[in-house]
């Protein structure tokens, strides 16, 4: 496979990348007024936090991933311009 089509690739997985952090960060925001809603209620959110925090890692790992697809299209742009 070429750079140039390696290149497209990770452009297309960046992109991907972007979309699920995008949708994550809304479902951490939902799951946080669900939380937030439980604890006014007084109602037991054990369950609810867990899903936050794993939420949370969740997203943290997309993010770390992502950039490293940054890394990869940086290089790649770079043996593109030699």
């Amino acid at each position: 496979m070429s750079a140039s089509d390696e290149l497209g690739k990770e452009r297309s997985a960046l992109a991907a990348a972007n979309r699920d952090i995008a949708e994550g960060e809304a479902r951490i925001a939902r799951q946080a007024e669900l939380v937030h809603a439980f604890r006014l209620k007084q109602q037991d959110c054990t369950a609810a936090e867990q899903l936050l925090d794993h939420l949370a890692g969740t997203l943290s790992a997309w993010r770390e991933h992502r950039e490293l697809i940054l890394h990869r299209i940086r290089t790649l742009e770079r043996i593109g311009r030699e």
